[in-house]
């Protein structure tokens, strides 16, 4: 009796989960972080935040109409739409919680174009992306603006960020950076409202541990090792709390775009960004490295993917066939 096998394109695993799916998750992940910003800051960082997601859909809209024209989709242009996705509302949320309330909100605006137009759709948009289209923004505007981006000082805080307070010798309360009552960007200031998002993600199944644990853990070791103050628990929590890490290692790095595909690449991938970060803030002039980190990291994820690609079985790295 013959048999009837149906042939069909890839990919031949398929799962439930879909792409906006994951997105909602990870917007409902961030809202305690942006909900902490905009009652630690008050309504400007309000402001930012929908500034940075208008500016992130309009751009990705837009270009999305462009392509259909030129292109002569046969398809309706709703259908053609990619913002449905809701990847483009997580960049410019992730894009706003990584500014300064200060920031002037056309400058908000200008990076969130940035990060869709040059960092996503030029390379062909989700998925082809090579680094965090946020993170990347986030540079693009340290490098255009480093004074607005510094810019730290508002009517909830004034003075320099725990960070930088601790790189000139200072004392810091570590309890106050782990509850967010501390100066910052809109969403780092609390780790307490990042970890609550974390373990969201993490009980939904859409991150795990291997990159943030291996990150969180290789630059504690740093600092203990070369941070000059040894096994100090005030100053190690300090770091810990301090800065982007946490909303780096739990919601950037983890980006399934830009990070490793190999379950060993993606121990590397932390361990490498630990060190990386490590090296910024010991060793450099400036308080933070996590974004820096993160982007490297990105650029370098192809040689770590070929480096721990397992070999398929009967073969040799290489492709030659085992010989008996």
């Amino acid at each position: 009796m013959s048999e009837l096998y149906k042939v069909s394109s890839n990919p031949h695993v398929r799962s439930r989960v879909s792409t906006n799916g994951l997105m909602l998750a990870v917007i409902v992940a961030l809202m305690p972080a942006a909900g902490f910003g905009i009652y630690n800051f008050g309504p400007r960082a309000l402001a930012v935040i929908l500034v940075t997601i208008a500016s992130t859909v309009l751009t990705e809209f837009l270009f999305g109409v462009y392509k259909w024209k030129v292109r002569r989709d046969k398809r309706s242009l709703l259908q053609s739409m990619t913002i449905a996705d809701l990847s483009a509302v997580v960049t410019g949320l992730l894009l706003a919680l990584n500014l300064p309330v200060t920031m002037p909100l056309w400058m908000a605006a200008l990076g969130g174009i940035f990060a869709i137009l040059v960092v996503k759709m030029l390379f062909g948009g989700l998925g082809q992306n090579f680094m965090n289209p946020a993170l990347a923004a986030r540079c693009f505007l340290l490098i255009s603006f480093p004074s607005a981006m510094m810019a730290f000082d508002c009517d909830a805080y004034t003075g320099a960020t725990p960070l930088a307070a601790l790189k000139a010798g200072e004392q810091v309360n570590v309890l106050d950076m782990f509850l967010g009552r501390t100066g910052g960007t809109i969403g780092e200031t609390s780790v307490l409202a990042l970890l609550v998002g974390a373990c969201l993600l993490i009980l939904l199944g859409v991150i795990d541990l291997r990159i943030p644990g291996s990150y969180i853990v290789t630059f504690g070791l740093f600092v203990v090792l070369f941070g000059g103050h040894g096994l100090d628990p005030a100053y190690l929590s300090a770091q810990l709390f301090g800065g982007g890490l946490m909303l780096g290692a739990f919601f950037m790095a983890t980006d399934y775009v830009t990070r490793p595909i190999t379950i060993k690449g993606q121990y590397v991938f932390g361990v490498f960004l630990g060190l990386l970060t490590g090296i910024f803030r010991v060793f450099g002039s400036g308080a933070e490295g996590v974004s820096y980190a993160i982007i490297l990291g990105n650029i370098l994820v192809p040689l770590i993917e070929k480096w721990t690609m397992p070999t398929a079985f009967g073969h040799r790295k290489g492709g030659r066939h085992h010989e008996k």
